[in-house]
């Protein structure tokens, strides 16, 4: 028996499928984009200022011992002196809007999201501006402000290096910095995730003989080799400048965050090696404007990043 054909009320007019107008759920929770950590922060020399668009960092140089002879006047060496002044990049900002109108046909809460979407994307600038400058000094050969400082340096270890090679470097790397009387505390190895992974994987520096108690094959951890922290961190192997902000002072584009760090494994450094000044720090603000009905919601943060010690710098790069 022929049926006749029914009335639907979740169907819309047109072509459609039978559930459209029916209301969906909530399931409780958002998919967000997961963030990549800052690794930076408290590893090299930070300074804030309250004023003024640079800060200046004194060097001084080394003083020599001699012998006096009897009757001679002691008139006094000369002990070399200099400066490194950092100064402030533009301010970096990231902001969203956020409409009344459309936050009420929300039914879940996105602001705590935004403001953590923001403020994070400024931190991994302000991550990927450190090792660009690193990166760049290393591989240009910087000298510091005074003679007795030496230079940053890249270790060229292969175009297709062994994890032995790599190991071999970070242990090179420990031998120029105890050479050079660089301070044991505070040394830090930055490496790809893939280099750290394959130093966890490779099982000789989580040996109990090696003290690293607190790192396993089960969930990493931190591990420690030949007096470094091993830091994993996606911010190193870069084409800084291109697939990174590029920097900018006084409205003009500068050069001093372009560098091609694509083939670096691992960027050696003791705490003095950067320097950051803060004008301002990282905050984000809100402010409801009526003539748009909705918030505005602005994230900012204003830095300058330098070099003072070159030495203490050095990078391990997969080139020829």
């Amino acid at each position: 028996m022929a049926q006749t054909s029914t009335v639907n009320a979740g169907i819309p007019a047109g072509p459609s499928h039978s559930d459209n107008l029916y209301l969906k759920v909530f399931s409780g929770e958002t998919m967000k984009v997961f963030n990549t950590r800052t690794v930076l922060k408290g590893r090299h020399r930070e300074r804030t200022i309250s004023s003024g668009k640079s800060a200046q960092f004194p060097a001084i140089g080394r003083a020599a011992a001699e012998y006096h002879s009897p009757g001679n006047v002691i008139l006094g060496q000369k002990i070399n002196a200099g400066e490194k002044v950092i100064t402030i990049d533009d301010m970096l900002i990231s902001s969203t809007f956020v409409s009344n109108f459309e936050e009420a046909m929300n039914h879940y809460e996105v602001r705590s999201e935004y403001a953590f979407q923001m403020g994070d994307s400024l931190a991994q600038a302000y991550d990927q501006h450190l090792f660009a400058i690193a990166a760049k000094a290393a591989k240009a050969g910087t000298t510091g402000a005074v003679s007795e400082m030496g230079a940053a340096t890249e270790h060229k270890i292969g175009a297709s290096p062994t994890l032995a090679n790599i190991v071999d470097a970070i242990y090179a790397a420990a031998t120029l910095f105890d050479s050079t009387n660089i301070p044991e505390s505070d040394r830090t190895v930055f490496v790809t995730p893939a280099v750290y992974w394959d130093l966890i994987q490779d099982g000789s520096f989580i040996n109990r003989d090696f003290g690293n108690g607190g790192a396993n094959q089960n969930s990493g951890g931190q591990l420690k080799v030949a007096t470094f922290d091993v830091v994993p961190t996606n911010n190193l192997a870069k084409n800084f400048g291109v697939a990174t902000l590029a920097g900018k002072q006084a409205g003009v584009a500068t050069t001093d965050y372009t560098v091609d760090a694509t083939k670096a494994l691992a960027l050696v450094m003791q705490k003095q090696a950067l320097g950051t000044v803060k004008l301002m720090n990282l905050a984000t603000e809100k402010e409801y404007q009526v003539s748009r009905q909705g918030t505005l919601m602005v994230s900012r943060l204003a830095t300058g990043h330098g070099v003072l010690r070159p030495e203490c710098l050095r990078l391990i790069s997969a080139l020829a």
